[in-house]
């Protein structure tokens, strides 16, 4: 049963990091881009480590069960420290002066976003 819900876990991270590399390419700006690597990038590690130590307790044992602390340990720091880490990134964009995307730069026939 352990071994099912640790690939459940593993999988449901690694759709999130899928779904926040799409995010990165193809969203306007600076900000949304942001957005998307801020939070994808955060909840895809938390489930990644989650599973992780998960299987780490399938054969308790005090090595395995240090491991699993240790693991755990580094997700609370992911945790407190990716948002943390977005937002300063954004407010260093902020601060330079970064504009926003609007509807209005999206002009008709321009290929600027085309990657």
């Amino acid at each position: 049963m352990i071994d099912y819900l640790t690939m459940i876990l593993t999988a449901a991270g690694l759709f999130f990091f899928f779904a926040t590399t799409l995010g990165l390419l193809r969203f306007p700006d600076f900000y949304s881009r942001m957005h998307a690597a801020g939070k994808g990038d955060t909840l895809s590690s938390l489930l990644i480590l989650s599973g992780l130590a998960l299987y780490h307790l399938h054969d308790p044992s005090t090595a395995n069960i240090l491991v699993a602390a240790k693991i755990l340990f580094i997700l609370v720091f992911i945790f407190m420290a990716s948002p943390t880490a977005t937002h300063a990134i954004i407010d260093a964009g902020y601060q330079s002066e970064v504009k926003p995307w609007t509807r209005a730069d999206d002009g008709e026939g321009d290929d600027d976003l085309a990657v």
